[in-house]
């Protein structure tokens, strides 16, 4: 097998175009500082999963806001990676938010609270042993 598959290769740079042209050419004012986080193209190259983050903004309403006007912006997206780059057929564009992000921010910082409890714990007991003493 392979080391990289031709889908792999196709997701990364259906990446990197859509990174700059969701940044430069999408003049939708409702968009926010939007990162494009990861693809995954199908084996048949007939759709891409398109993954994005929001900068600062965990909102709902916000988050679905902007994947509206992904969603409405992908015709446009996709005939501007058609002359870009050199496939036969352009993948269907699809957005998703990527809860990975703010999950692993979440995550974060229960473990920061944890170690945090922790060093207080053992900090209380450190007093008790020299109150003993």
């Amino acid at each position: 097998m392979r080391e990289f598959q031709r889908t792999d290769r196709v997701a990364d740079q259906l990446q990197q175009e859509l990174a700059v042209l969701i940044q430069r050419e999408v003049k939708d004012p409702r968009l926010g500082m939007v990162t494009v986080s990861g693809v995954t193209v199908s084996r048949d190259l007939g759709y891409a999963d398109v993954y994005i983050t929001l900068l600062g903004d965990d909102d709902p309403a916000r988050i679905k806001e902007n994947l509206a006007v992904l969603k409405r912006a992908g015709g446009f997206l996709r005939s501007q990676i058609a002359r870009r780059v050199k496939l036969r057929h352009v993948p269907e564009l699809r957005f998703h938010y990527d809860e990975s992000v703010a999950r692993g921010h979440k995550l974060s910082s229960l473990i920061n609270e944890a170690v945090e409890s922790d060093r207080v714990r053992r900090g209380d007991e450190a007093s008790d042993d020299e109150e003993s003493r």
